[in-house]
């Protein structure tokens, strides 16, 4: 009797809130080497370049696609070395969060999830294109949250 009493709802009060990984996955992967295979003989360090980009999309009941987008780019001098892009995704069921805490997990929580895949990705696939592995560092997504609160608040 005492447990389903504790199992039932209270009217006005939302469930108590969940978070889940529903599914991990790539949802595109590109590797460019456009100078190969003359670019294997030159000896010039690459500089690497990387760029970062997280999109949300709402699939309905209670159910978020989060993807972040890393694109790494070698050029040594005018020279493209490599181009990886990566579209790390996953689908992530979110219930009961009230709405001002929803978009810190969306923003900071999933990406955080993700991001030590694509950074998988991103090495391994650079090593089969025969290139010293590219080690991304940790990202800081609270820190980027943070930047574009702001920014959003200055155009307001």
């Amino acid at each position: 009797m005492a447990q389903e009493q504790a199992n039932q709802e209270i009217p006005g009060q939302a469930a108590n809130p969940q978070f889940a990984i529903e599914k991990l996955y790539i949802k595109d992967l590109s590797l460019e080497v456009p100078n190969a295979p003359q670019i294997f003989l030159d000896r010039e360090p690459p500089q690497i370049g990387i760029e970062l980009q997280t999109t949300v999309n709402s699939l309905g009941d209670d159910m978020y696609d989060v993807t972040i987008k890393v694109t790494v780019t070698a050029k040594a001098g005018e020279k493209t070395v490599f181009l990886v892009e990566v579209a790390q995704a996953g689908v992530f069921g979110i219930v009961g969060v009230p709405e001002e805490q929803l978009q810190p997990i969306l923003m900071i929580a999933c990406p955080n999830i993700l991001f030590p895949y694509a950074r998988e990705a991103v090495s391994s696939t650079v090593t089969r294109a025969g290139f010293l592995p590219v080690l991304l560092n940790p990202v800081n997504f609270e820190a980027l949250f943070a930047q574009q609160q702001q920014a959003q608040q200055q155009v307001q």
